[in-house]
């Protein structure tokens, strides 16, 4: 009898499969390489080593499984051989593990030949301003099962949105995080895995989120992860207070400095005046996570101005905003305002809490909780 079931890694659930044999008093769990990956992804990817899944990662293709299995630790050493010969001899056919019978089951999962192919395709040209890094990073989602298994289990859209506004697209063997959009039909953005599971990002984007890349003058990935935090938690922080967050408001507590070759833009903290503490948190594997958003008919009045621009911009911009010691009669009355009432913090504020609201049960009691901590409400 095959059935469905689910295990947890943490607090997301992950997908496995149970086999069971008439009269089998057990049961084993097979977990494919890309709920693997899958899971080093997801939020709680610290329970899953990074180091041991890179460790194996060359050793395996993209369609190779992984079979999970028990044994009674006192007949672990005498049953290795058995295993050995068992996997060697059996395919299909019924095997034996300490005097039960188990069904022995091997999965081959083969790519689409299109996916394939493209491993021949000749990389594209003209990407010489962009910083070595950034231009050779390939992405691990060209391949569609893998991303298909992430979002199974990985929230994208924003409660009550219609997920027919985008569609969430892999990318082939040559494109790159840095590339424009030559020779497509339909206008699309890149994303990080990171943004969503970690950062809980969601699309589409609000006006501040879309304003502060326009000042930047940065595409999302291009933005650092790092800064991207600052962000989500400058706008949790302003509704807390029933502020308007605002690009310019935020970007007087950060400078930008640019480099050249064009990299990953980072904020950098004012350190006299910045109301949030400095993330701490590293993204050491973000660069191979991204993927394609492709805005579709129905998404359009969410990404695109009236005559067809973009709110903000989708491609890597080879020249990025630079900020340095904004000052407050550079500010608008509103952004004033809000500056001020965030000058009155005597701590800073912390930026991974404040971002954890996001995923919070409750959020307005996190909120709450944060403003009752530094006594402001």
């Amino acid at each position: 009898m095959a059935g469905r079931g689910f295990r947890r890694l943490g607090s997301w659930p992950i997908n496995t499969y149970f086999k069971t044999s008439e009269g089998l008093l057990g049961s084993f769990a097979r977990v494919s390489y890309s709920e693997i990956l899958c899971a080093f992804y997801c939020p709680t990817s610290s329970q899953f080593q990074p180091t041991s899944f890179r460790k194996h990662e060359k050793g395996m293709s993209s369609s190779d499984s992984i079979l999970l299995s028990t044994s009674n630790s006192e007949s672990m050493g005498s049953e290795r051989s058995k295993d050995r010969k068992v996997d060697e001899e059996v395919t299909s056919s019924g095997g034996m593990t300490s005097g039960i019978p188990m069904e022995t089951v091997r999965e081959v999962r083969e790519d689409p030949p299109e996916e394939l192919a493209e491993s021949d395709w000749p990389a594209k040209g003209g990407y010489g301003w962009a910083a070595t890094d950034v231009h050779n990073q390939s992405s691990l989602f060209r391949w569609s099962r893998l991303l298909n298994s992430w979002l199974n289990c990985t929230l994208v859209i924003s409660k009550g949105v219609s997920g027919d506004i985008v569609s969430l697209e892999r990318v082939s063997a040559v494109d790159r995080v840095c590339h424009g959009q030559e020779g497509v039909a339909k206008k699309f953005f890149y994303m990080y895995t990171c943004h969503f599971s970690q950062l809980h990002v969601r699309l589409p984007f609000d006006d501040f989120t879309m304003g502060v890349l326009r000042a930047l003058n940065v595409a999302p990935t291009q933005l650092h992860p790092n800064s991207w935090a600052y962000l989500q938690a400058f706008y949790v922080l302003c509704q807390s207070l029933y502020l308007e967050p605002s690009p310019y408001a935020f970007l007087y507590f950060y400078d930008t400095r640019p480099r050249q070759p064009t990299t990953w833009l980072s904020l950098i903290s004012r350190p006299s005046i910045n109301r949030l503490d400095s993330f701490s948190q590293s993204f050491k594997h973000f660069k191979d996570g991204y993927f394609k958003v492709v805005v579709k008919e129905e998404g359009k009045a969410h990404f695109l101005n009236a005559d067809g621009s973009t709110k903000f911009p989708f491609s890597w911009m080879g020249s990025p905003s630079r900020y340095k010691d904004i000052g407050m009669d550079e500010l608008s009355t509103g952004d004033k305002e809000v500056v001020e009432i965030l000058m009155k913090f005597v701590d800073k504020l912390p930026t991974k809490g404040l971002v954890r609201v996001y995923n919070s049960v409750h959020p307005i009691i996190d909120i709450e909780g944060i403003c009752l901590l530094l006594k402001l409400c």
